[in-house]
This record gives C-alpha cells, structure tokens and sequence, in this order.
C-alpha cells in the first residue's frame, strides 16, 4: 500500500482558500498599521536559544522547537518577536527617530498543546512603539487595537478591551509585605484567576497570607488605585473610543516582563481566548540590548481572529465580500475560432501589460463552457475572439452590456463597457 503522509499535529495546510482568508486579515492589519504611521520590519526564524531564555527563563525551553544546529549552536524556531525587537532595537536605535513605530506578520512557531485557536505554528501581528513611556503612547496603540478590530467588521457589542495596571497590583502586593519573588508568584495568580476553582484560589493566597476579599475589594476600586489608567482612558475618551474599553484589573498578564499598562481584547460572549494582548515593557531592550528604551506592544495572532471573523455573521460577510472583489478577474478570453488562439494570447497579453487579472483557456471547449467557466471564476468582463478579428466582442458579465472594439483599442475600450 502507497504511504500517505498528513500534516504534523498543530501544523495546518494552506490551501487556495486558506490563503484568501490568511491575506485578508493580513491586509487589515498592513492597513491599519499604516494608518498609524506604523512601518514593517521583520527578523529571523532561527535565534539562539539564549535570547527567549534571557527574557522569559529557562522554563521557556519545554514550549520551543529547539536543537543544536550544524555548528553546535543551540538554537530555536521563533515563539515570538519581541525578544528579536528588542535585539533590533537595542543595535540600531540611533539610526530611528523616537518613538520607533514598528509592525510585523510572521509566522511563530510553540510546542504546545494543540487547541482551539491555537497550534504549534501560527501567524501574528506585532505592533510596537519604542522609545516614549507616556500614557499618550499606551493609548495609541488601544486605538490601533479597536480601530483593527472594527476594520475587520466588529463592532462594540462583539468585543470589548480590558485595561489593567500591573503596577497597581505590584503596590498591592508591596503594602501587603509580599517579597519580589512572592510578588510574581501572587500575579501568576491573579492572571488565572478567572480559570482556578474557588477552593484552589483560596488556597494559594493563604499561602501569601492574603484573601480573596482582599483581591475583590481591590479590583472594585478601578482606575483609584492607578495613576496611568485615567490618563489612558482620557486619550481615548477624547478619540471617542472609550466605549470599546472596560477597566478591569484581573487583567495582569502573566508574563514578567510587563512593567505598567496592561490589555486584553475579548469577545463579548468570552467563549474564547484573549483575542489579542499586550502592555508596556519598559525593561526589557536594556535587560537585552542594555540600552533604555521603553516600549509599549500588542500581538494578534491569526487563528483565534479567524476563528471570531467566522463566527461573527457581519464580520464573516465583510470577509466575503471582500475576498470576492479581490479573487474577480477582469477578463476571461473566448476563444470562438481556433485558428485565432495566436491572435487571443496577444490581446491578453496586451491587456495583462496594461496592468488587468486575465484567463485564457488552455484546452479547446466549446463556447459555452468558456462563458460558464468565466462566469464561476467571477470574471467581470468576457472578450470573444473570433473569425471576425481584429474585430473583437467585449460582453460584461454583470449588466450584459456588449461592444465591438478593435485589437488596437481593447484596452481602451475595456474602461467603457
């Protein structure tokens, strides 16, 4: 029996129609990001295995694709970018003028557990500003976030933005005599709070002799126990888009590298993962780089806004649209006489050198089956050649309207049909 081979768990085949839907998204995001004044870099696939253990510890290596290359390097498939930023931007700073506005669509790549709207390689768009630490910077990219969000056919009831201060938390957690080491151990905490059983909860804060009314009564209090979170949400109030945004200081992310601001988009219905997130990261280029630059970043991946775009009915109807506009061809060729097939790639080729989608056939049909398959591939005009050529027929396919040109004005004539 012949072997077949499949995919490897957590990898995923792309096929035409994959792809459509992997580009679109890419489009919103290349789109807003340049409305922002946001400009693309990228960095490499492969990076030593030190530089995500420098930022994240050694724990990190359970969840890469890692291994000893050619020359005894121990390297790994990239999980993330930020670490490679702040490499890049430690180097070249000076050359830039501050805040660096930067963007980037990759592909990552983690061993985990394969799930829903997550596996093992997947896209992500990475928007960050270095190089300015004012709440100004923070809201920014919240408005980049939420304006992302509505270009891809969302509105307020769908999503929703969850503003925390991790700082606040680290207050809490000093005036309540928690050690620097027993404060990362009480944020992780925080951070599953919302996923850990009652009993579980209970019984991890008693060991940081606190109490869950001790937490409740602190995430009450909002934007009082935070300095940054009213001027961020005055920037987005002035920007009329603070009705996309809740306070909510369960938020904390748990990685340790977050240094103030905090966020979190969410569906509505919550019935999956953080769509997006991110924060303020101010150590991090110099714990890399040695070089002070603070930063502010958000990440989307591509899996769980699919996943939301599919089952959001507006959303998925601005998709489709959308892809059909891009996929339409101008023109599909009718070949009604064989002996004019020379005669027909010419005029194609003319119109493809005028900047026009064109299909030619490449097998002899009747001409009906041209004109069907025409109309299927969403062509929006169908030029016949024929025995009468250089006279040519021009048919559009929406209104039915039809002109006779000549070979020399086709692309001329095509704008008037």
């Amino acid at each position: 029996m012949a072997q077949t081979f499949k995919t490897l768990p957590g990898f995923r085949d792309f096929y035409p129609e994959d792809c459509a839907h992997r580009n679109y998204i890419f489009s919103v995001w290349r789109r807003i990001a340049a409305r922002y004044g946001f400009k693309e870099y990228d960095g490499p696939v492969l990076e030593p295995t030190e530089l995500y253990q420098k930022k994240s510890g050694n724990e990190i290596v359970n969840q890469l694709f890692c291994f000893d290359d050619k020359g005894d390097r121990a390297v790994s498939m990239r999980p993330e970018l930020t670490p490679s930023l702040a490499r890049m931007a430690a180097a070249r700073q000076r050359d830039y003028r501050k805040p660096m506005r930067w963007f980037s669509i990759g592909q990552f790549f983690r061993y985990e557990r394969h799930q829903k709207g997550r596996g093992r390689e997947f896209y992500q768009f990475n928007c960050d500003t270095l190089g300015d630490d004012s709440s100004q910077a923070d809201a920014e990219l919240i408005s980049l976030a939420i304006d992302l969000m509505r270009e891809l056919g969302f509105t307020k009831d769908d999503f929703q933005i969850g503003l925390s201060d991790r700082n606040a938390w680290v207050h809490f957690a000093e005036n309540n005599g928690l050690t620097e080491e027993q404060t990362l151990t009480f944020l992780q905490i925080i951070d599953k709070m919302g996923r850990t059983p009652a009993e579980k909860l209970e019984a991890s804060l008693s060991e940081l002799n606190l109490q869950k009314t001790q937490i409740d009564e602190f995430i009450a209090q909002g934007a009082a126990v935070s300095n940054r979170i009213p001027e961020v949400m005055r920037s987005l109030e002035a920007r009329g888009l603070s009705d996309y945004v809740k306070i909510d200081l369960s938020i904390v992310r748990g990685l340790a590298y977050y240094t103030s601001t905090v966020f979190e988009i969410f569906d509505v219905s919550k019935g999956m993962r953080a769509i997006a997130g991110g924060g303020r990261y101010d150590q991090l280029v110099k714990l890399i780089g040695n070089v002070d630059l603070p930063a502010f970043g958000f990440a989307m991946g591509d899996m769980v806004i699919l996943d939301l775009i599919k089952e959001t009915p507006h959303a998925n109807h601005k998709m489709t649209e959308a892809l059909a506009e891009q996929e339409a061809t101008d023109i599909a060729f009718i070949l009604a006489d064989e002996d004019r097939y020379p005669d027909l790639l010419a005029c194609a080729q003319d119109a493809r050198d005028a900047g026009l989608s064109c299909l030619t056939p490449l097998a002899i049909q009747k001409v009906g089956k041209q004109f069907q398959a025409a109309e299927q591939t969403g062509a929006r005009l169908a030029v016949v050649i024929g025995s009468e050529f250089p006279e040519i027929q021009i048919k559009n396919l929406t209104n039915r309207n039809t002109i006779t040109t000549r070979r020399e004005d086709l692309v001329s004539a095509i704008t008037k049909v």
